[in-house]
């Protein structure tokens, strides 16, 4: 292989004379060794083994030393056609001159089996110890794909600007001139665009309606982000409803009876043995808990599943309504937004997902800072909220603590 290089700028326009940002190469032949060869074995191994067994079924089906067909019939349709020339191509191949040893042998397990009909044959044996093999090595590995994705894109009315965002919580007529100082600098410095969503409910007040906190219009905006989710994630992956075998949803601030889960199964109508699972209270690291979910169910199940995991959060029922700077935070930093990731134990999708999961990793901390570093909770007022602490900084710089790289030091390496 060649020694070549590959060389990414970050920057928009090579040509632009703007900030001079710094540039990273690196060899294509680095990245080939990133790759684990043995992950990418055990994904085509079944493949290749319905492509031997395919094979060896051709002897039968075109014998050895008949005059092979040239000529395809006109009047077959274009699929027939494309498979009976695929048939020819294969049989021509197995027909060359240094295949007679294997066309030799393979004529002695005919007349071994016609002749003295015993069933396990050297071939026959040989055979089953090589597909026993392939299928061993198959489901040893246990694989889990993630199939795809897709993310939850707002309609044109939910977007806003950060002097909208402002203008919503003055409409509020609640928050002291302290407070909008203070949200306003921390929009500024939040790194979001001037195009992020919010629901309905809280937005019509740009458009002198009171806002809607209700129960009713946070199923609303539940019911709209996962609803276009889940049918452009079906789509997209060419799965029914009635395929999906496990659904997951999280959702930490906004737990309805009847659940998210019995929303989509209800709506999209799953089948009545699905396995859902509704997670609440469990904050940013709520996505990945359900991943980790969904591949523990997958990998206990024999048969092939599909799973699919959905991840989203309802503003409209946590906007704050006080002036305490702990419970202020979550006014300017939250938005609506949502993803729905279908995965699956199959092996025969190995070939068409994305991505396979490798290792998930959960630790849970135990002491109090980790408990109370975020916490929904009322001020003083009465005002419900959720307060951001400063300790959130330390507990979330999970890499700094050298206890919890024991648990990843393991998987670094593979």
């Amino acid at each position: 292989m060649s020694h070549s290089i590959s060389a990414v700028s970050l920057q928009d326009d090579p040509d632009d004379e703007g900030p001079d940002y710094r540039e990273y190469t690196t060899k294509r032949s680095k990245l080939i060794r990133m790759i684990d060869w043995s992950h990418v074995f055990f994904t085509f191994t079944p493949h290749i083994m319905i492509s031997c067994t395919s094979n060896l079924m051709l002897f039968p089906i075109f014998p050895i030393g008949s005059k092979p067909c040239t000529n395809i019939p006109p009047y077959l349709p274009p699929t027939t056609a494309l498979i009976f020339l695929v048939f020819q191509i294969l049989y021509n191949w197995l027909t060359l001159p240094s295949f007679e040893p294997v066309r030799t042998e393979f004529r002695k397990v005919l007349d071994d089996a016609i002749e003295s009909p015993i069933i396990f044959t050297t071939g026959v044996k040989c055979s089953i110890i090589t597909l026993v093999i392939t299928i061993y090595l198959a489901r040893m590995d246990k694989a889990v794909y993630l199939i795809d994705f897709v993310t939850f894109e707002p309609p044109s009315s939910w977007k806003v600007s950060h002097d909208q965002i402002m203008e919503m919580m003055r409409h509020q007529n609640c928050f002291t001139t302290d407070s909008l100082d203070f949200m306003q600098r921390i929009l500024g410095r939040s790194g979001t665009g001037q195009a992020t969503a919010w629901p309905p409910g809280i937005t019509q007040c740009l458009d002198g309606k009171p806002t809607d906190n209700s129960v009713e219009a946070s199923r609303k905006e539940a019911e709209f982000v996962v609803t276009d989710i889940v049918k452009r994630a079906l789509e997209k992956t060419n799965l029914k409803a009635t395929e999906i075998d496990i659904l997951v949803i999280n959702c930490s601030l906004f737990s309805p009876t009847p659940s998210l889960c019995a929303m989509v199964v209800s709506k999209f109508g799953l089948r009545q043995d699905v396995e859902t699972y509704n997670l609440a209270g469990m904050g940013c690291s709520a996505s990945l808990i359900s991943i980790d979910l969904a591949k523990k169910l997958l990998r206990k199940r024999e048969a092939g599943a599909n799973a699919l995991v959905i991840s989203t959060e309802v503003i409209t029922p946590n906007l704050y309504h006080g002036n305490e700077r702990g419970y202020l935070l979550q006014n300017t930093l939250f938005r609506c937004g949502g993803a729905a990731i279908v995965l699956s134990n199959k092996w025969v999708d190995g070939r068409r997902a994305k991505y396979k999961l490798l290792n998930t990793v959960r630790v849970q901390g135990n002491t109090l800072k980790d408990y109370e570093c975020v916490y929904e909770t009322q001020d003083k007022d009465g005002n419900r909220g959720v307060t951001l602490s400063k300790e959130i900084v330390k507990v979330s710089k999970f890499w700094e603590n050298t206890e919890n790289v024991d648990y990843f030091r393991p998987t670094l390496t593979q």
